[in-house]
């Protein structure tokens, strides 16, 4: 599985930015992928994620309402639409990639449940 993201740079905040990330590699059919973020000096953080199999999602309090997550199952990828973004949600943004199985449940916002990420792309939001 390679992931490859795209869609970062410098937005003024207010504005409308989405973030691309195309899936790879060997086609499975039930699996999840998220974006995660990691600002300077903090910890990498959950922000959203989808079923590319059922379309459930999954969104950090901090985006919902602001961001949304969407996915294009033939292309095997998804968009984070970012709306009014603000100065707090400047980050790198990882995407990544969980298999899933049927049998079990997942949370979506554990970042051990993801097995490929992507090299992430820099998001700065200026006020």
């Amino acid at each position: 599985v390679q992931l490859a993201e795209s869609g970062g740079g410098l937005v003024q905040a207010g504005e409308s930015l989405r973030l691309s990330c195309a899936q790879s590699g060997r086609l499975y059919s039930n699996y999840a992928m998220g974006w995660f973020r990691q600002a300077p000096g903090k910890e990498r953080e959950f922000v959203a994620a989808i079923s590319l199999s059922t379309g459930y999602t999954v969104y950090a309090d901090s985006v919902k309402g602001r961001f949304t997550i969407s996915r294009d199952r033939a292309k095997r990828t998804v968009y984070l639409q970012m709306n009014s973004p603000e100065s707090e949600d400047t980050a790198v943004y990882f995407c990544a990639w969980a298999l899933q199985y049927y049998s079990r449940e997942y949370t979506y916002t554990d970042e051990h449940e993801y097995s490929y990420w992507g090299q992430g792309t820099q998001v700065t939001v200026s006020s």
